[in-house]
């Protein structure tokens, strides 16, 4: 996609809306989803413990609902994220972003990483539930980058994604070039965390991306308007 022929409904479709705070009131959920509901988002980012809720606020709206699981810091266990999984969609989620074992990534440990993968698409594929990879490529070596991406294109991922926001730096574009140049021009890739204005938005889909998570969402489409 190139960022120069972009329309603002385009834009707007691109962006996952994110409110991934351990805190906050029930103002926050619903200000987020009326904003989505707004501005036509793909679809709110949130934890799991407010699924139901954000079904309810985005009811009839088209906006969808996903759940972060294993986040952020992905250390649960390949049993525990399948539960989580299967108890989002459950409750409504109609998305699923994982945050993979980087540990056991880094340590070698590839099949038990493959496995939780694996184990994603099997319970979202015949639900017909979107499922994306986090990477946090923050603690990636580049090849270890390319064995998650291919993992994920072999097991049949909708997404893979760079970052959770949590960690010590977000997407960059030489990583969604990175993710891009390995899963081909299907697959979709999702530039997350760190992205705050229209300029990186932009650089982030001529790179590759073809999903934003962002909390700047209304932010960012009010600069492409007021720029047009």
């Amino acid at each position: 996609m190139n960022s120069k022929n972009i329309s603002y409904e385009e834009l707007c479709s691109l962006i996952d809306h994110t409110f991934l705070k351990p805190f906050g009131t029930e103002v926050d959920i619903e200000s987020l989803c009326a904003e989505a509901a707004e501005y036509q988002f793909a679809m709110v980012a949130i934890n799991p413990a407010e699924v139901e809720t954000c079904v309810q606020l985005l009811k009839d709206t088209g906006v969808r609902t996903g759940a972060a699981i294993g986040f952020p810091l992905g250390q649960n266990t390949s049993e525990v994220k399948a539960f989580e999984i299967m108890d989002s969609i459950k409750k409504g989620a109609t998305e699923i972003d994982m945050v993979i074992n980087v540990r056991a990534l880094q340590k070698g440990q590839f099949d038990l990483v493959r496995k939780e993968i694996k184990a994603m698409v099997e319970i979202c594929k015949p639900a017909g539930i979107i499922s994306k990879v986090i990477l946090e490529t923050c603690y990636l070596t580049d090849d270890q980058k390319r064995v998650v991406c291919q993992m994920a294109s072999e097991a049949g991922v909708d997404f893979v994604k760079t970052s959770t926001g949590f960690g010590t730096a977000g997407a960059t574009v030489e990583d969604i070039r990175l993710m891009r140049s390995v899963v081909g021009p299907e697959m979709g890739v999702k530039a997350s965390g760190s992205v705050r204005d229209l300029n990186t938005a932009l650089a982030m889909i001529d790179a590759g991306a073809t999903r934003i998570g962002t909390s700047s969402g209304v932010k960012i489409v009010t600069e492409f308007k007021n720029s047009r």
